[in-house]
């Protein structure tokens, strides 16, 4: 086990819930699946995609490991490995902890009568995973079978990596039903500078990731978090990296001062809505693209 019991507990007072034998697995409730049971809105990924925001589980296989210390990141990096260590709990152990949890997160919900009563008691039965709470989930030994536990379950999952591991990427034998690789950076200065990597070849590593994109049956997204200051400019630099992946989706995202990131950004890196409208349009002209969905309460773009 790679967390101690004091990092355990200031997680879960996050509102992070830890599963298995291991700890190494977490769920946590999104802000939008609580909006969702409210009646008070929905994630832009139900908007884009489809998906319920209320029926969704948002958990990681992997909270304390990860190849990259993004500047940008809303969680405590002083906690992650580059590598795994230690035992691991198997898939099925995993997805039935993380939906008790999310379960006994969302209990409260029972005994508040704004609560959707419909939508409080589908939310008992999540059936959309997204694999991207914190850490890399690639590093999870067992990444392939969780995906295919998901779909056995008749779940859809969504899956975003880094891109540090394109090796395992290739060897993806249970595709996701999206697939989402972070491009955070036009070059390798500005890829360094931001994302930090605690890896050799990170840029390249990354290159690689984005190269087997187009080899992928299931939905494929580019996802931008954009950093006032750090990583909006070299638009034609975007628009090459984006033309040779050749994703079904870009997704340009305001990073948002949040959590630990405001001990590493300032709040002027946030970009409001109108700066990422503007980058946006700028990098879908250059490639091709249209901005085709909007999502201003998030502060993201979707291009197709």
């Amino acid at each position: 086990m790679s967390l101690n019991a004091e990092n355990l507990k200031k997680l879960e007072k996050m509102g992070y819930r830890f599963v298995g034998n291991n700890k190494h697995s977490a769920a946590k409730v999104c802000h939008w699946t609580k909006k969702s049971i409210l009646d008070e809105g929905v994630c832009y990924k139900q908007k884009f995609y489809g998906i319920e925001s209320h029926r969704c589980l948002q958990i990681s296989p992997s909270v304390p490991f990860c190849h990259q210390k993004c500047l940008f990141c809303w969680r405590d990096l002083s906690v992650t490995e580059t590598q795994w260590k230690g035992d691991f709990d198997e898939p099925g152990e995993i997805i039935d902890g993380c939906i008790d949890a999310q379960r006994n997160l969302l209990c409260g919900f029972f005994g508040n009568e704004k609560a959707n009563p419909k939508k409080l008691q589908e939310s008992q039965d999540p059936n959309n995973a997204a694999i991207s709470l914190a850490g890399e989930p690639m590093l999870y030994p067992k990444i392939d079978d969780l995906i295919e536990e998901f779909h056995r379950r008749n779940f859809t999952t969504f899956l975003v990596t880094n891109g540090m591991t394109p090796e395992k990427l290739e060897n993806l034998k249970e595709e996701p039903t999206q697939l989402y690789i972070s491009l955070d950076a036009p070059n390798k200065k500005i890829y360094n500078k931001l994302c930090n990597p605690q890896v050799e070849n990170g840029w390249n590593n990354l290159n690689k990731s984005i190269d087997l994109l187009s080899s992928f049956d299931c939905r494929k997204v580019l996802r931008m978090t954009c950093v006032k200051g750090y990583n909006m400019q070299d638009v034609e630099e975007y628009a090459d990296i984006i033309k040779r992946a050749n994703p079904d989706f870009v997704e340009i995202k305001a990073y948002m001062f949040v959590g630990y990131s405001r001990k590493r950004l300032t709040f002027e890196n946030m970009p409001s809505n109108q700066e990422i409208y503007d980058f946006a349009g700028s990098v879908a002209e250059k490639c091709g693209l249209e901005i085709k969905d909007k999502a201003y309460e998030s502060r993201v773009m979707l291009l197709k």
